[in-house]
């Protein structure tokens, strides 16, 4: 792996999912790229920030109906300490768009990883 890109996304990875995090278990071509490219390209730059990416990054996994990278990214926008009612909102925003299955889905999983605190 190229030292610096593979450094820079592992520190997202970590803000997202913790410092214990180790690299993906996946083959080495496709953890490579995922650490490199995704996380050290792709998730890095000034033109949005860390949090903007982790909303964009929900967004679509919502729409596309990607349940369990939905599970995985909705705890890293808790880590990042997005509010959950932004997610919750974002949830209302993607059914208009997206369909309401695919937010009542996600919703669910929202509720799996991230419970609602009660009153």
């Amino acid at each position: 792996m190229s030292d610096d890109k593979a450094e820079k996304g592992m520190q997202v990875l970590r803000k997202l999912f913790g410092e214990d995090v180790s690299e993906p278990q996946f083959p080495d071509d496709l953890r490579r790229y995922t650490v490199e490219h995704l996380f050290g390209d792709v998730w890095q730059g000034e033109d949005l920030a860390i949090e903007e990416r982790s909303l964009i990054t929900c967004t679509v996994l919502i729409a596309m109906g990607r349940e369990a990278e939905q599970r995985i990214h909705f705890r890293g926008a808790r880590n990042l300490g997005i509010p959950r009612a932004k997610i919750e909102a974002l949830l209302t925003h993607v059914a208009h768009y997206a369909g309401w299955p695919v937010s009542v889905s996600a919703n669910r999983n929202l509720d799996e990883v991230w419970p609602k605190e009660s009153p």
